[in-house]
């Protein structure tokens, strides 16, 4: 059942293109935005990623004190929806360091009746991941660029995946092997 204001779309029996929700996980700077990227290309599904939205609101005034993030979460969530809802299959990138993040993402696959697949992006050189940091440039308004002191914060926050969100499907792969390797090894497991 999709939320207030969406109507699902009646897919046709035999119909292969069933829409698939795929939420990328991992702190930043590990390669989720790379690689989740080139699986939405390669799937034609659309890329919904949670800090340009969170630059959008900053940007439109909203002080940086207020949630900002979880509202970024919040307007993530509409958009994928509508979009599955409408047919289509969604990316979703975003840290989900919590289970209520990850949950939220759980309870919109079942109310738009798709399938959830989770990529947990993890870098397990740190040196490696502190150059990608050290390289990026993002440039979205109101984000300054994460330093490593940034993601050692964020790994503090980072929950383990235990409880419901424990059960839901997911895949972890180390952005230290080759992107081939890993756009390869997410497309078998997500069934693309």
């Amino acid at each position: 059942m999709a939320g207030p204001g969406v109507q699902v779309v009646e897919r046709q029996f035999g119909d292969l293109s069933v829409p698939k929700l795929i939420v990328f996980a991992g702190l930043p700077g590990s390669g989720k935005s790379t690689i989740g990227e080139i699986i939405g290309a390669r799937l034609g599904a659309t890329v919904v990623s949670v800090d340009p939205i969170e630059s959008a609101i900053l940007s439109a005034g909203i002080d940086s004190d207020q949630p900002t993030g979880l509202a970024a979460y919040l307007v993530a969530e509409n958009i994928a929806e509508r979009e599955l809802v409408s047919g289509r299959s969604v990316i979703v990138d975003a840290v989900n360091a919590v289970e209520p993040a990850r949950m939220q993402w759980r309870e919109l696959a079942v109310r738009a009746g798709v399938m959830l697949r989770v990529v947990e992006v993890v870098c397990s050189d740190e040196e490696v991941h502190k150059a990608r940091l050290e390289r990026r440039v993002r440039n979205l308004p109101h984000f300054e660029e994460l330093t490593w002191r940034a993601v050692e914060q964020s790994l503090d926050g980072y929950e383990p995946w235990t409880g419901p969100s424990s059960s839901m499907p997911r895949v972890t792969i180390d952005s230290v092997e080759s992107l081939g390797s890993n756009v390869d090894s997410v497309l078998s497991f997500i069934g693309g």
